[in-house]
């Protein structure tokens, strides 16, 4: 079997960490689970299946997955980064270890294609289809970049990529609460990359903009260019209208208006209100908007 390991952060997983790990055991054996200190049967779980287990406390994902990626052994040859909401499709499982078994020597990286699954609906069009993702990469050559959000994992310019065929599948089943609360966690650490931006009081991690990665660059470039130029509020609709009309979103039926419309103008705006808010708060006081968001957010930054 390839030498390869998977990296798995996890809170509170119990609904998905088995079907996750399962997933991926006939692509590797070797898992770490970095686990935030979880109250319900995650570890236990997930030790029962092999992986092995770590509890740090959580700041961010980046954070987190650089000190995962610093447990795997020097000599192994590949990493592979999961979430605990996700698993790999049967035709992925067996197309990974063709590709690593006969990869030559300066192949550098594997991109998946992901499924976003909503409600037992999977969402094909709004520009979610397909979402090409980095997902393995050779040990020592990939790097997540240090972000509040949206972090990416980013190999060194002229890397040799591969995307494979298989499906990769983003399917959460814990409820629109859950997600409700999550996107609001999101929509939080969002805020901090965005007034980053405007008004540098962190360093700015912009080693994705120096990748071969078409997508994610040019999602990154739209965003912070042009999107953000546009006036808070209205730019959050005009996504959603570009989306769901002119990208088609509206075809992924009942469950797909929901998500289109919850994460394409619900959650911008979110973040729009919490960028206003913390603006018209601090008045640039750069001290002070750190100090709203630890209180109040709950983000040492």
């Amino acid at each position: 079997m390839t030498n390869i390991f998977a990296i798995i952060l996890t809170h509170n997983e119990e609904v998905h960490i088995n079907r996750c790990i399962t997933s991926i055991l006939p692509v590797t054996d070797n898992i770490i689970v970095v686990d935030s200190y979880s109250t319900d049967k995650t570890v236990e779980i997930a030790k029962s299946l092999g992986a092995t287990v770590y509890q740090r406390k959580w700041k961010n994902y980046a954070d987190q997955f650089a000190w995962g990626g610093g447990q795997c052994p020097k000599e192994s040859q590949w990493l592979m980064r999961m979430d605990a909401d996700e698993y790999l499709e049967p035709d992925l499982q067996e197309e990974i270890p063709e590709i690593l078994d006969s990869a030559s020597l300066d192949l550098m990286g594997v991109y998946f294609k992901r499924k976003v699954f909503f409600h037992n609906q999977w969402i094909r069009h709004g520009g979610f289809y397909p979402q090409v993702l980095l997902r393995i990469w050779r040990n020592g050559f990939g790097y997540i970049e240090q972000r509040w959000m949206d972090e990416h994992i980013v190999l060194p310019p002229g890397a040799k990529t591969i995307i494979a065929k298989g499906g990769l599948v983003d399917d959460n089943h814990k409820g629109i609460t859950f997600w409700i609360n999550k996107h609001n966690r999101y929509a939080s650490r969002e805020t901090v990359d965005v007034l980053n931006n405007k008004y540098h009081f962190l360093q700015q991690d912009q080693t994705l903009l120096l990748s071969d990665d078409p997508q994610a660059k040019r999602k990154r470039f739209v965003k912070e260019k042009i999107y953000s130029a546009l006036p808070t509020g209205l730019r959050a609709f005009l996504y959603f209208c570009y989306r769901y009309f002119f990208q088609l979103g509206f075809l992924d039926g009942g469950e797909g208006f929901i998500w289109h419309f919850m994460q394409g103008f619900w959650y911008r705006l979110l973040v729009d209100i919490k960028i206003d808010e913390i603006e018209k708060c601090c008045q640039g006081d750069i001290e002070k908007m750190k100090t709203v968001l630890a209180n109040e957010h709950g983000l040492e930054v």
